[in-house]
């Protein structure tokens, strides 16, 4: 049996910044995954497959886009009767790069500063 191609195949290729900000598009104003896949003409199971493959190499995060601001507690007066903090609890801190840091709430400011530009600088 012969076959007849009838059309052009047309196999495009993504780099991974396109592909982040093609994922990034996804729930803003309310923007569902369909409508993401129709306006770049690709599959929802292209945009899927995408987010998966980014999350295991780290570069994708559902919080991505998440804004932390810094906090200064110096200027805050402690109260008086405040209770002697009880033990330390582990904190995870997810960077803008899309790393994971995860720490000891008893960690020194100093060490955690130069621990979070180590790791967003690698």
């Amino acid at each position: 049996m012969l076959g007849e191609v009838l059309g052009v195949e047309r196999r495009r290729r993504w780099s991974e910044d396109e592909k982040l900000e093609i994922l990034s598009e996804v729930g803003i104003g309310g923007v569902s995954v369909t409508q993401v896949a129709q306006r770049h003409e690709i599959t929802r199971s292209q945009i899927y497959g995408w987010r998966r493959d980014l999350k295991k190499k780290g570069l994708w995060s559902p919080d991505r886009g998440a804004v932390f601001l810094p906090v200064d507690f110096s200027s805050c007066p402690e109260p008086a009767s405040a209770p002697a903090p009880s033990r330390s609890v582990p904190v995870e801190l997810r960077l803008s790069n899309g790393r994971c840091l995860r720490f000891d709430s008893g960690i020194d400011e100093e060490a955690l500063t130069r621990l979070i530009r180590a790791v967003d600088a690698a």
